[in-house]
């Protein structure tokens, strides 16, 4: 049998979201974030991971979802993207992080094609989990722009 594909699933909210766990480098509890002037309003600043600085980025504001305050459950998801300069580390604030875990069928179902205006450019497709519907984001996608920025703010 193949090995199925494992996520990092992350709620927002009421949504959940996926990302493939092979992206994560590691999961951190909220720690001080060095503001940058004049920086995009979802890039929140700067981390310190091991001595070297990672741009954090709200996954809520990067969403379009109104911002919130961090709470006990509030998690940094240290990520790998692929921006258009190359490989960029990023941090993403989630308001909690569920679990690493297999979706209920490893073929994700296509984005909805509701409207000409609506962009799914960062959804990779829709899965199931314990049969709640999962976003699966496509990380390269979604943050790609906002990593190359981060990483020349930085």
């Amino acid at each position: 049998m193949a090995e199925r594909s494992q996520y990092v699933t992350l709620g927002v909210g009421d949504e959940i979201f996926a990302t493939p766990v092979a992206r994560v480098q590691e999961i951190l509890d909220v720690r001080p974030i060095a503001r940058l002037p004049r920086a995009p309003d979802n890039l929140l600043g700067m981390i310190d991971v091991r001595g070297q600085g990672v741009p954090v980025l709200d996954l809520r504001l990067t969403l379009g979802m109104p911002g919130a305050a961090d709470t006990e459950n509030t998690r940094f998801v240290v990520l790998l993207v692929e921006g258009s300069e190359g490989p960029v580390t990023l941090g993403l604030r989630a308001d909690r992080v569920f679990e690493v875990t297999v979706l209920d069928s490893d073929d994700l179902d296509p984005p909805p094609s509701v409207s000409a205006g609506w962009s799914d450019h960062c959804i990779e497709g829709i899965g199931r989990r314990n049969g709640q519907f999962v976003t699966v984001l496509d990380l390269d996608r979604l943050l790609g722009n906002s990593a190359l920025l981060a990483s020349r703010a930085a």
